[in-house]
């Protein structure tokens, strides 16, 4: 498999990290998502860190992406990171751009003493995406996710 480089986002990034969010929301969850809800939201984690961190995959131009999100966890007493927004391009999928991006992300996690582990939800029905992660040695964490989603979504 190819090792990709792999970099944090940056605002230039801005564009193509709408429209990888907007293809997944289409692809995985049949979402068809608002335009400027998703460029404002995007903006709101490249604008501030304490929000999360989008990372970048790029070979010639940006292929693929994935994000982290922070949770506190008092029973642990250090940070869990969430990973959101993972999208590789469908031209680029099959050939480790998730495998480098994930890589990158637990390298990062490791390296610093205040997190404690790593998370994502994925729909239950998306066997393809869950055999991805398990291949990545993550495992089901027996929890059900409950929400109550306050407005509009898409």
């Amino acid at each position: 498999m190819t090792e990709f480089a792999i970099r944090r986002a940056t605002d230039g990034d801005l564009e193509t990290i709408v429209d990888f969010n907007a293809r997944l929301a289409e692809e995985s969850e049949g979402l068809l998502l608002d335009r400027a809800t998703l460029r404002n939201g995007v903006q709101g984690v490249l604008s501030h860190a304490a929000r999360g961190s989008y990372y970048v995959a790029y070979d010639g131009g940006i292929v693929g992406q994935m994000m982290h999100t922070r949770e506190w966890s008092d029973w642990r007493n250090g940070d869990i990171w969430w990973i959101q927004s993972v999208y590789v391009h469908p031209d680029h999928r099959r050939r480790g751009v998730c495998r480098s991006l994930y890589a990158h992300l637990k390298g990062l996690a490791a390296a610093d003493p205040d997190v404690v582990g790593l998370r994502l939800y994925v729909e239950r029905g998306n066997a393809a995406a869950q055999a991805t992660y398990a291949g990545l040695g993550m495992q089901h964490a027996g929890y059900l996710v409950m929400q109550e989603l306050l407005g509009e979504v898409g």
